[in-house]
């Protein structure tokens, strides 16, 4: 039966579909990488729930990867939600979601982030205040046409049942939500980013969500393919280092899921999971004109219709 309103049998299905979520992105990873296999960190939090946190490290492909699973709930809000939503004052809320990043040693295979949650506070006497969230991002440092059009590609088609207007949305939603204001460039060549959705009513909302969730390894495994085996040298791993600290930036700076980690008491450890394994800042360092550096900012830190002529 179709209805608008999440109950608890809704909420404990997201949750199912979360963990199955988790389990079936890190045996593709661990079955991709090939070497290393995701070590498990469960763990509580002391104001109400926990999660399990699964990294990958040094592996034959990944360098570094999380993929997490949380969900918390409390009575309190941090007064940085209540002010921008000011109904969720007095309820107690649960917030759960799937978070992953993933960051391969080879420079020709890009960063990808993918995240999709569930939020619900609630109080007797009212109707619960309810959202979903979530999209999936990519971050190259030596990017070319292929692997873009291909990643878009698939984000295209995963929002298509839901609305012809729904990819070009999303798709710029993602272009501003990560752009680094500070240095006035994007993060990486986008994807799908959205939050607060609920108009759909519960059972369309979580469709959605499922579509997004399962779409990220039909679109991110065949650039892996495509990239892996590529020769890289110290200086173009270097230039990945370099581009890695943009991606520490705005998870520090900007990222929503980290600063509510944050500030709700969540779990430092697991939070900052994203973040590389090894960065470098150099003071205003620039590329060589016309180098495969500097192509990287000039052609593809852009925001792009990267399937023009495919709507």
């Amino acid at each position: 039966m179709k209805h608008d309103l999440p109950t608890a049998a809704d909420v404990a299905a997201v949750k199912e579909y979360l963990m199955g979520l988790q389990d079936r992105i890190c045996a593709a990873l661990e079955a991709s990488d090939g070497q290393a296999r995701f070590a498990e960190d469960s763990w509580q939090r002391p104001g109400g729930g926990g999660g399990r946190s699964r990294i990958i490290e040094n592996g034959g492909l990944l360098e570094k990867g999380g993929v997490g699973f949380s969900h918390v709930f409390g009575d309190g809000m941090p007064p940085s939600a209540t002010a921008h939503r000011p109904e969720l004052a007095g309820r107690h809320f649960q917030a759960m979601g799937v978070s992953l990043v993933m960051h391969p040693e080879n420079p020709f295979v890009p960063t990808s982030h993918a995240n999709v949650r569930f939020f619900i506070a609630e109080k007797d006497g009212a109707d619960p205040v309810w959202w979903f969230g979530g999209g999936f991002d990519l971050t190259p440092y030596y990017a070319n046409d292929e692997d873009c059009v291909h990643w878009h590609r698939v984000a295209r088609d995963a929002c298509a049942p839901f609305g012809d207007d729904v990819y070009p949305r999303y798709k710029k939603w993602c272009d501003e939500y990560f752009y680094l204001k500070h240095r006035g460039e994007a993060r990486g060549i986008g994807g799908l980013f959205f939050d607060d959705l609920n108009n759909w009513g519960f059972e369309r909302s979580f469709a959605f969500q499922r579509a997004i969730g399962d779409a990220f390894l039909e679109a991110y495994l065949p650039i892996i393919e495509r990239r892996r085996a590529q020769a890289f040298d110290a200086q173009q791993k270097a230039f990945q280092e370099y581009r890695r600290g943009r991606y520490v930036e705005f998870n520090l700076v900007y990222d929503r899921g980290t600063l509510f980690g944050l500030q709700t008491g969540g779990r430092t450890e697991s939070i900052l999971m994203s973040l590389p394994p090894t960065v470098r800042w150099g003071y205003n360092w620039q590329p060589e004109p016309g180098s495969p550096e500097a192509l990287l900012a000039e052609q593809y830190l852009t925001p792009r219709d990267w399937l023009a002529g495919e709507h």
